[in-house]
C-alpha cells in the first residue's frame, strides 16, 4: 500500500497581511505557485470574512484552529493551522502559518499502565517519527505550551515552537535517530521548560530505531513561585472516577436537557469571580472530561476528544463562565461566538452537532471552580429558558460533589519539608527572648495552610516576632508564604515600624496580584490577597513590646503573677484589600511574660482562643512546670482539641530584659569638642565593662558616629552603649531624619570616609529610623572584643 503524502504547508504573512513566503508544502496543498500569491493579501485566500480573522489574532503572538480556505481550482478546504507572531532581531514582525498535510497515523498504544505514565509524567514528553514530526504528546507538554496534542500532531518541532533551541533539539534527535545512542540538547524550548532536553531513540524488537523521545527537565523553582510540576494534574487514582462523574452528567442531561453536551476539567481548582464584576477571562488549558450527544447526533466527536486539552481563548464562553463563575447563555448566532465556533478546534463539536442555544455552567464544589460544563440544543428544541438554567445548575453542582470526592481521594504529594521550612528552624541567636514553635497537622491529613513563623533579630538588642497565614492551601499557598517572608524580613532590615512594615507589605501583595492577573488571569490565587499578618517587636532595653497586625489573632500575654490577657492590637484588614491605615500599640511587659502567638488554628480573629488556652493551663491546679516547652504542649492541646480539623501552629517567647549595669546612655551637646568627651565616655564604661581591648576599636566608631551627627544632624544628640551578650553594640542618636550614607571619597577629599571605616571596624551597621530623628548603629562580634 502506497504511504499517504505526508508533508507541512508554511507561509509568512507580514503585519500588513502581505504574503511574504510560501512553501512548496502549500503549493502542493492550495494549488498556487508562490509568484501568485507572495506579494498578495493574505485575506484574499480565505473563505470567510477576513474581518473576523484579523480580531480573532488581535492581540495574541499564537493562535491553531481551522481556517477555511479557498483552493485554486474554486473547492473550500477546512485546514488545521498553527500561527506564531514572530520578531526579527532588527525589530520587524511577521507571521508564521504553518499547516500539517498527513493522515497522522496514531501511534500504537501500550497496556494501561505505561498509558498512564507516558500521559501523567511530570516531566515534558514527546514522541517524534522518523520524519521528525510529531505522533505523540503527554499533558504535560500540551500544558508548557498551552498547545492540544491534535494541534501539534505532524509537526516538526520547530513549527511548535520556532527558535534556535527547537532547531538545536531537532539536530539532536536525527543523531539519535542515525546512531541509535541518546542525546542532549541545550536551550530552552520555553519558559516552563528546563534548559536540558534528552533525545532517546526508541527501538523495536529487533533494534531497529523507530521513533525518538523528547523529554525535557524542569525549571528550577525560583522565588516567584512553584515550578511547573507543582502543578501537577489530578492524580492517576482519581482520574478515572473524575471521568465517571463527568459522563454520569451526559447520561442524566442528555436528552433530557440538551441535545449535546461537553465538559471540560481544570487539573487544580480555583477560586471564582464575582459575577459581571469579577475578573476578566483570559486563555485557559483544561481536559475533556465527557463528551455525548443524542443517540442520532452525528459528528459531535469532532475536534477535541475526551482525555485531550482544551484551551480556551480570552473572551470564550468557557474562559468567561470560569471566570465569573456564573451560568451563562448563548446564541451560537452572535458574531463572536459565530467567529469562535467555526475556528476554534475545541468547538468542533458545536459546528458538527448545529447547536444554535449554548449554555456553559461552571462546576462549583466546596474547594472551587472545579470546570465547566456546556450544553448545546440544536434548532429542533426551544432555546434554553431561565428553568433549563435551574435544572442544569442543579445536575452540575452534585457532579462537582462528585469530582471533588474523586481528587480528596488521590494522595497528596508529600510537602512536608516544605511547610517545615516555613517555620524558624534553628531559631537564631538572640538574648531578647526565650522561644519555642510547635505545629500539629489536621486530624484529617489535609495539605499544608499558609501559616507560618519567623524570628527577626533587629539592631538595638530587640527581636520581631512575625506570625501569618497565606489564603488557601497546598503548594501554592506555601510558595506565597516564601515570597511574604521574604519581603518581612527585607523591610525589617530596614527597621520599619510595626505598622509601616505592615503598609509596605500590602502595597506589596497589591502588586504581586496585580502582576499575577496581568500575566495569567485564569490563575487560581491572587498574590497573597487575603493573607493575614501580626508583626510584633519587643526591646529587652525598655521591656515594651510593639504590634501591629493586618487581620490576624492578636498575641496573648501570660505576666509573670499568672495573669492572662489578650493585647488591645486594633485589627486591621488583611493584606491586599487596601483598606484603612494599620494601627501599632505599644505595651509595657514585665520580664519574664509570655508571649503567645497563633500562626492558625482557631478562626476568632481577636486572639480570645488562645487566650482561653492560657487560661485554662495556668488556672488550672496542676499548673506547667517552668519549662517553656512544657507550658507550649499544654497549651497546643487546649487549642487543637481531640481531633483538630486544621493545623494548629503556636510561638511561645519569654520575654528577658537587659540589665541597667550592660546599658550606659550619655546625652551630648551638639558641638565639635563634644567627641573627644564621648571617647571619654567609651573608655570609661569599656573598663567598667573589663573591655579595654576593644576601647581603640569602639572609640573610633563612637568618633565617627557622633562627629556625623554634629556635623549634619540636629540636637538633641545621645550616645548608647550596650552589652546584651557577649557583644558589643554603639548607638548614636539625633534629631535630624535624613539617612547617612557611605561613599568613596576621592583622593584630596578632607571627609567621606567616616561610615567607610565604621563599616570596616564592625560586624553590621545601619540606621533606625524614628517618630522623630534616627539613630545609627554599629555591632562588634565577641571575635571583635
Amino acid at each position: 500500500m502506497e504511504r499517504p503524502a505526508t508533508y507541512t504547508a508554511t507561509a509568512t504573512i507580514d503585519e500588513r497581511g502581505i504574503l511574504t513566503g510560501w512553501s512548496d508544502g502549500a503549493r502542493r496543498l492550495l494549488g498556487y505557485d508562490s509568484p501568485a500569491v507572495v506579494g498578495r493579501p493574505a485575506a484574499a485566500l480565505l473563505a470567510t470574512d477576513a474581518a473576523g480573522a484579523r480580531r480573532t489574532l488581535a492581540g495574541r503572538s499564537r493562535w491553531h484552529g481551522t481556517v477555511p480556505l479557498r483552493h485554486q481550482d474554486g473547492r473550500r478546504l477546512e485546514l488545521d493551522v498553527l500561527a506564531h507572531r514572530r520578531t526579527s532581531p532588527a525589530g520587524r514582525t511577521d507571521w508564521l502559518v504553518v499547516s500539517p498535510v498527513t493522515a497522522r497515523p496514531q501511534p500504537p498504544r501500550g497496556d494501561p499502565l505505561e498509558e498512564w505514565t507516558f500521559l501523567q509524567s511530570p516531566f515534558p514528553l514527546a514522541v517524534f517519527d522518523p520524519d521528525l514530526r510529531l505522533l505523540r504528546a503527554n499533558r504535560r507538554l500540551e500544558h508548557a505550551l498551552a498547545l492540544p496534542e491534535a494541534a501539534m500532531r505532524g509537526l516538526r518541532l520547530t513549527h511548535i515552537v520556532p527558535g534556535a533551541a527547537s532547531e538545536e533539539a531537532e539536530r539532536s534527535m536525527r543523531a539519535a535517530l542515525e546512531s541509535g545512542r541518546p542525546q542532549e540538547a541545550q536551550g530552552r524550548l520555553g519558559p516552563d521548560f528546563g534548559r536540558t532536553a534528552v533525545l532517546t531513540p526508541l527501538k523495536d524488537a529487533d533494534g531497529r530505531v523507530r521513533a525518538v523521545c523528547l523529554s525535557v527537565s524542569r525549571p528550577a523553582p525560583d522565588a516567584d513561585g512553584p515550578s511547573p510540576a507543582d502543578r501537577t494534574g489530578p492524580r492517576a487514582a482519581s482520574a478515572a472516577d473524575q471521568v465517571l462523574a463527568a459522563q454520569e452528567l451526559g447520561k442524566v442531561t442528555v436528552p433530557r436537557l440538551a441535545d449535546v453536551m461537553a465538559v471540560d476539567l481544570l487539573d487544580r481548582p480555583r477560586s471564582g469571580g464575582s459575577g459581571a464584576g469579577g475578573p476578566q477571562p483570559g486563555q485557559v488549558v483544561l481536559r475533556r472530561a465527557a463528551l455525548r450527544a443524542v443517540p442520532d447526533g452525528t459528528g459531535t466527536t469532532r475536534g477535541t476528544c475526551v482525555g485531550e486539552a482544551v484551551v480556551c481563548p480570552a473572551g470564550s464562553p468557557p474562559a468567561r463562565c470560569l471566570a465569573t463563575a456564573r451560568p451563562l447563555l448563548y446564541d451560537t448566532a452572535e458574531p463572536g461566538i459565530a467567529e469562535w465556533a467555526a475556528l476554534d478546534p475545541c468547538a468542533g463539536w458545536l459546528r458538527a452537532s448545529g447547536t444554535r442555544s449554548l449554555l456553559a455552567v461552571p462546576l462549583v464544589g466546596a474547594g472551587g471552580t472545579l470546570g465547566v460544563a456546556l450544553f448545546g440544543r440544536t434548532r429542533r428544541r426551544e432555546r434554553f429558558g431561565p428553568e433549563d438554567v435551574r435544572l442544569a445548575e442543579e445536575f452540575t453542582a452534585k457532579a462537582a460533589a462528585c469530582i471533588e470526592q474523586a481528587r480528596a481521594e488521590a494522595p497528596a504529594p508529600d510537602t512536608a519539608p516544605l511547610r517545615h521550612g516555613l517555620l524558624p528552624h534553628p531559631l537564631p541567636d538572640q538574648a531578647a527572648l526565650e522561644i519555642t514553635t510547635r505545629c500539629l497537622p489536621a486530624a484529617g491529613g489535609t495539605g499544608p495552610g499558609g501559616e507560618w513563623f519567623d524570628v527577626i533579630p533587629l539592631s538595638g538588642a530587640r527581636v520581631a516576632l512575625v506570625a501569618g497565614d497565606a489564603a488557601g492551601r497546598g503548594i501554592r499557598a506555601s510558595a506565597t508564604v516564601g515570597r511574604l517572608r521574604t519581603a518581612v524580613r527585607t523591610l525589617a532590615d530596614v527597621d520599619l515600624p510595626a505598622d509601616e512594615l505592615l503598609a509596605h507589605l500590602d502595597d506589596l501583595v497589591l502588586r504581586l496580584a496585580a502582576d499575577e492577573s496581568s500575566a495569567d488571569p485564569a490563575t487560581e490565587t491572587a498574590g497573597g490577597i487575603g493573607t493575614t499578618c501580626l508583626y510584633a517587636v519587643y526591646d529587652p532595653v525598655s521591656r515594651r513590646c510593639a504590634a501591629a497586625r493586618a487581620g490576624h489573632p492578636a498575641p496573648a500575654v501570660v505576666t509573670p503573677d499568672g495573669a492572662v490577657r489578650v493585647l488591645d492590637v486594633p485589627a486591621g484588614p488583611p493584606l491586599g484589600l487596601g483598606g484603612p491605615p494599620f494601627e501599632a500599640v505599644e505595651t509595657e511587659l514585665p520580664e519574664g511574660s509570655l508571649l503567645a502567638l497563633c500562626a492558625n488554628g482557631p478562626s476568632e480573629p481577636d486572639g480570645r482562643a488562645v487566650g482561653r488556652a492560657l487560661d485554662g493551663v495556668y488556672g488550672a491546679p496542676d499548673r506547667p512546670a517552668p519549662s517553656l516547652d512544657s507550658v507550649c504542649d499544654r497549651v497546643l492541646t487546649g487549642l487543637a482539641g481531640p481531633r483538630p480539623d486544621d493545623h494548629v501552629s503556636l510561638l511561645l517567647a519569654r520575654t528577658r530584659a537587659l540589665p541597667e549595669d550592660r546599658v550606659a546612655c550619655w546625652e551630648l551637646e551638639h558641638e565639635p569638642t563634644v567627641v573627644s568627651l564621648a571617647r571619654r565616655y567609651v573608655e570609661e564604661q569599656l573598663s567598667a565593662w573589663d573591655l579595654q581591648e576593644a576601647a581603640f576599636t569602639t572609640e573610633l566608631i563612637v568618633s565617627e558616629l557622633v562627629t556625623n551627627a554634629i556635623r549634619y544632624g540636629r540636637p538633641p544628640v545621645r550616645l548608647r552603649l550596650l552589652r546584651p551578650g557577649a557583644g558589643l553594640i554603639c548607638e548614636v542618636y539625633d534629631a535630624s531624619g535624613s539617612t547617612p550614607h557611605m561613599r568613596r571619597a576621592r583622593i584630596f577629599d578632607e571627609g567621606g570616609r567616616g561610615l567607610l571605616l565604621v563599616a570596616q571596624l564592625a560586624e553590621r551597621w545601619g540606621t533606625r529610623h524614628e517618630r522623630t530623628g534616627k539613630t545609627v548603629w554599629a555591632e562588634q562580634t565577641p571575635a571583635a572584643l
